[in-house]
């Protein structure tokens, strides 16, 4: 075979479809939590059939969620007067890093509403330098150049030859 009949064919471009396609034509197909908010039971969550009924029941339960009596499939939010709101969005964004489609109301999806407001990150570069101000101030060496006076000078350590070098230890090359 000659290299002119082994012409390798041109590869054109493949376009796999991403999660969000697939929501968006079939959302009931692809999903295994929805949270919602009811009239009587207020927060409240149910697994689709994608999931595991024993499976869902485990991690509804670790995320707060309690069974609905009479009421098979469904569960509702433990003590949803204390922060029941954010708790339900944790809930839904711990379920979506566990890698499971969730859908929700719009209120309570993290994804299409903005996060609560967080309290400003302070510049820590003027809180950096305060430190450093701190800390030199408290230097023994800060303290040693205090009490010296500029006509006397200052003490140096008897090892230390006053002037000259000192001898290089070992036999080589110096720096």
């Amino acid at each position: 075979m000659s290299s002119r009949s082994r012409r390798p064919c041109p590869r054109l471009p493949v376009r796999h479809p991403r999660a969000g396609d697939l929501r968006r034509k079939a959302p009931h197909l692809s999903d295994h939590f929805r949270f919602g908010a009811h009239p009587e039971h207020g927060f409240v969550a149910t697994a689709t059939a994608n999931i595991p009924a024993h499976l869902a029941h485990w991690f509804l339960v670790r995320e707060q969620f309690e069974p609905v009596p009479d009421t098979p499939g469904l569960y509702r939010l433990t003590r949803p007067e204390q922060d029941g709101f954010r708790r339900t969005r944790q809930a839904v964004h711990d379920l979506r890093r566990h890698g499971y489609e969730v859908q929700a109301d719009d209120a309570l999806d993290p994804a299409l509403t903005a996060p609560p407001p967080q309290p400003a990150a302070r510049n820590g570069l003027m809180d950096r330098r305060a430190r450093i101000a701190q800390a030199a101030a408290r230097s023994p060496q800060r303290l040693s150049v205090l009490e010296t006076t500029p006509g006397r000078p200052i003490p140096q350590p008897a090892a230390m030859p006053a002037v000259g070098h000192t001898p290089a230890a070992g036999n080589g090359r110096g720096r």
